[in-house]
This record gives structure tokens, sequence and C-alpha cells, in this order.
């Protein structure tokens, strides 16, 4: 048994909240008779909605996004620039975690709300990877510094930690990947800032197993049967 909003959520029809407003508005049928909210139901109930038999449970969908810079990661459709109107997918989906306003890269979506809880829960234990490029030539020692943890303040708890230990490549002398398994807010940028730096360019690159390779600006694609098995194992 499961409550009858979820279950038209579930579709990828609406959201559960516009499924209660159609219940209210008696536009749903169980079995015949006038649904009301929060009756629950089984999988054997004919659920309609206006005259027309509800679809069975859509599959769930897990995106791979460029998201270009300027794109705000929130499912609020009244922010400008939020992620879900710059996606237009056809059912309501979810950004899994976060890359702030002013950074680009990749970040995955889904239409499955129970794994986006069970990632974030585990987020300290997953790799995420990120391109770099700062405003001025790397000191000698910055790779070392950065790879044993830098000391930021955490608005969160309301005083300084120290971040976890990451792994650092440099490219150029104002260019490096670096690898997190931590995910404050705008870290990158406030560990460089730290050492007296300013982030003119951020792009993730990778997140645990799934890269973002060529995968266009602004465009997404699914996930593949191995990226998926992998993650989903990855969470049990």
């Amino acid at each position: 048994m499961e409550r009858l909003n979820v279950l038209i959520s579930r579709t990828g029809l609406c959201s559960r909240r516009q499924a209660d407003t159609y219940i209210t508005e008696k536009r749903v049928t169980v079995n015949g008779e006038i649904a009301v909210l929060g009756m629950q139901i089984s999988e054997n109930d004919l659920v309609c909605i206006d005259g027309s038999v509800l679809g069975k449970k859509a599959p769930h969908v897990l995106l791979a996004y460029h998201k270009p810079k300027g794109i705000t990661c929130t499912t609020d459709t009244a922010i400008e620039g939020n992620i879900i109107d710059a996606i237009k997918y056809p059912i309501r989906i979810f950004p899994i975690g976060r890359l702030d306003k002013d950074s680009e890269g990749l970040i995955l979506l889904t239409s499955d709300g129970d794994i986006v809880n069970k990632i974030l829960r585990a987020e300290n234990d997953h790799e995420k990877e990120y391109y770099v490029k700062v405003n001025a030539p790397l000191m000698g020692d910055f790779k070392e510094i950065m790879e044993e943890g830098v000391e930021i303040f955490n608005p969160v708890k309301n005083q300084n930690t120290v971040t976890l230990p990451c792994k650092v490549k440099v490219i150029n002398e104002q260019s490096f990947y670096i690898t997190l398994s931590q995910g404050l807010n705008r870290q990158i940028r406030r560990m460089v800032a730290t050492l007296g730096y300013r982030v003119v360019y951020l792009k993730r690159v990778r997140i645990m197993h799934i890269h973002l390779d060529n995968l266009p600006k602004g465009e997404y694609r699914l996930l593949s049967e191995s990226e998926t098995e992998i993650l989903y194992k990855s969470i049990q």
C-alpha cells in the first residue's frame, strides 16, 4: 500500500503537491470512486485522472548534465536561471548535490528522490574532480599545502575547519586538477583564497566513476547501464 499522491507523482506526471491539487479538485478516481486526500491504495486499484487511466510507474532516469556558468542548482523555478528551466526535461528531476552558480561542469540529476538522499549522505566517500585556473602563478609548495588540508571558515559550525586531504595535479603555473572527497560550500574557491589566490575558472570534470568527457556545455545525456549499476551499488 502507498499514498495516492505518491503513486501519481512516481509516474512522472506531476509533483506530490500537484497530485494533491488534482485530488482536491475531484479530478482523481480510484476504482470509479472520487479519491480523497491521504488515501492509501494498492497496485491493483484502478486510478484515473480526468477519466484517463493513470499510466504505470515510469522508470527512474539518471542524467549527466554539463552545467554552464550562470545556472543555479535549484528546483525553485521562481529563481531566474534555475537548472530545471535550463534543462527542460519532460518529467520532474532533482539535482544531486550542487555546483555553484559561477562554476561549470558535471552535475547529476535524477527522478529518483531516494537516491539523491543516499548519495548526499555518503558524499564524503565519493570523489569529485575539478579543473581549476587561478589568477596568479602557483607557489612551489602549493600542491603539498592543498593536499594536506587548508584551514577555512565553516559557516555551518561557525568556526574554522581544516579541509580533508585531497589530490592535486598541477597542469601549468596557473592551473591544476583537484580531486575532493568532501563537499563544503564553495570549497575550492575558499581553499585557494586562503593561500592568496582567486579562482578565474572552475569546471567539474568527474563525479565518482562518471566523467564529463566531451558532453557539450548546456547538454545532458542519460547515464549508461554500467554507470547506473555502479552508482546504485556504491550507495547500498
